[in-house]
């Protein structure tokens, strides 16, 4: 957040330490109730029962998951701890990145693989195959970049990286290629490296989650689990953020709508209608909000309403109540 340009309304805001704590603080229990656990998910369950798995070895009652992998894929899969499935479609919109093994029926040549790669960046047609994990329609989707990261001397293997949106069909890509290099092309292999804010180096296998809740639930140890744990604002990092004193973090997490006197700081240059991430000064998440005045124009508004809360994370009651009831 220090490269972020905020505008400042009360520098001398301050938060009593007696509520409410900092996110990397929170005890198992307050991870559990609302934190993001990150799998790397083997070859051969569907992400729906890898997901049931890790809810009955927790013994959670909530535990979803975001952005389905289809089974004899791999790589990161976001599991969502009770409160955090509030969340669920930010993870499921987060942009993602792939490594994918592709096998030409026929030699293919480097130099026209590179050259095709570089043709599909950008906004593509992307049908989901009928076997696919989830309903079949037509979309566009955004390709950033591909990358030829290995080629094999007989030209019928690449390994190749893409970074792209949300929801996008690694195996329609392939077959796509196929067509434009005039040779079927099949995904033989895919690995999601990248979800969001998260890489593959934060993840866990379901091997280091069982152990750790076994140390949790046989010796008291919690320290390993606590590791495996993400703050639910650790998801939320690239949303625009506003700050707001401890009364307004209350009145929000009742339900209220952000008025202008609970502001201390906001981003600069956050548009009307943007969604906002409004947090504590302890950097606590206290709701995804729409924001209904441009940031840059606050300054010359001193009252009313500011953002209306779309989901709010934060228990009623963290903070004590500062309005009155009367």
């Amino acid at each position: 957040m220090s490269n972020r340009d905020y505008w400042i309304f009360d520098d001398s805001a301050e938060t009593n330490d007696k509520y409410g704590c900092s996110p990397n603080d929170r005890s198992i229990t307050e991870l559990l109730d609302s934190g993001v656990i990150l799998v790397n998910k083997p070859s051969g369950p569907t992400s729906h029962q890898l997901t049931a798995w890790a809810r009955k070895l927790l013994g959670l009652n909530r535990l979803g998951h975001g952005g389905t992998l289809d089974p004899f894929a791999t790589g990161l899969l976001t599991l969502l701890c009770g409160k955090a499935t509030k969340i669920t479609n930010i993870v499921l919109n987060s942009n993602k990145s792939y490594v994918a093994v592709l096998r030409f029926a026929e030699a293919v040549k480097r130099e026209e693989l590179e050259n095709i790669l570089g043709k599909i960046n950008g906004e593509i047609y992307n049908v989901p195959p009928k076997d696919s994990a989830v309903k079949v329609q037509v979309r566009t989707r955004m390709i950033f970049s591909n990358e030829l990261l290995d080629f094999d001397e007989n030209g019928q293997i690449a390994i190749i990286h893409v970074s792209c949106n949300a929801g996008t069909y690694i195996r329609t890509l392939a077959k796509d290629i196929g067509l434009l290099m005039d040779t079927r092309c099949d995904l033989m292999e895919l690995h999601r490296d990248n979800t969001g804010s998260f890489d593959e180096s934060m993840a866990c296998t379901m091997h280091q989650l069982t152990d750790a809740v076994f140390l949790w639930n046989n010796q008291g140890d919690d320290q390993g689990l606590k590791q495996l744990i993400s703050p639910i604002e650790s998801v939320l990092r690239n949303l625009p953020k506003v700050f707001v004193k401890d009364g307004a973090a209350s009145a929000v997490s009742h339900g209220a709508p952000l008025a202008r006197p609970g502001l201390v700081k906001i981003e600069k240059g956050i548009k009307k209608g943007d969604t906002i991430l409004i947090m504590s000064l302890k950097e606590e998440a206290v709701a995804i909000a729409h924001l209904e005045v441009d940031s840059d124009d606050l300054k010359d508004i001193t009252s009313g309403q500011i953002a209306t809360s779309q989901s709010v994370l934060m228990a009623p009651g963290t903070y004590p109540q500062t309005w009155s009831t009367k």
